[in-house]
């Protein structure tokens, strides 16, 4: 059987999403039987290689995420949005509210640190913030998505096992969550 090809992407998020990802703990076994995991911020791969494949957490932030979203679409056959970031925003697109500007004077300009007051990080490297937070969705196609802030690692499980077996996952066959 050949295996398939499975990234993990981290755009503009928390990393929670793939906090849940490792808490799905000795099953990891189970999908790397059926996949190798050939980039995520993990295992620290760093080129996007043609994948079976692509899930990816949090949103578009940044020129350097759109860029890297739209090219990860290319190299994946099925993209799915991990968590509420990648498909709504959510904690990341509250910046959304106000202008960028503010957004910057507020965390550079203003804000109580060691650094020297006043003063923009200004370097080549550095990512350039969009005016917009945007979801993976408003720029790409999506394949499916998951749900959660974070998702609960049995559904991302299911979801890969799922995929990496060739089958359409149903989320309606997950547990549901329980709220009180």
């Amino acid at each position: 059987m050949n295996k398939k090809k499975l990234a993990t992407v981290w755009l503009g998020g928390c990393s929670g999403c793939h906090m849940s990802l490792l808490d799905i703990d000795e099953r990891i076994l189970e999908l790397i039987k059926l996949a190798d995991i050939v980039k995520s911020p993990i295992v620290d791969g760093k080129k996007m290689p043609e994948v079976d494949i692509a899930l990816v957490e949090g949103a578009i932030t940044s020129d350097e995420h759109f860029r890297e979203i739209l090219h990860i679409r290319k190299q994946a056959k099925t993209l799915i949005a991990l968590g509420d970031c990648a498909v709504m925003t959510n904690v990341t697109g509250m910046r959304n509210y106000f202008p960028l500007k503010e957004v910057v004077a507020a965390s550079y300009v203003n804000a109580i640190s060691n650094d020297a007051a006043g003063q923009l990080p200004d370097h080549p490297c550095l990512l350039r913030l969009n005016d917009k937070v945007v979801p993976l969705q408003e720029v790409v196609m999506v394949d499916f998505v998951i749900p959660g802030c974070p998702p609960d690692a049995d559904t991302i499980f299911y979801v890969l096992f799922e995929f990496l077996n060739d089958r359409l996952p149903d989320l309606s066959k997950t547990k549901k969550l329980k709220y009180g």
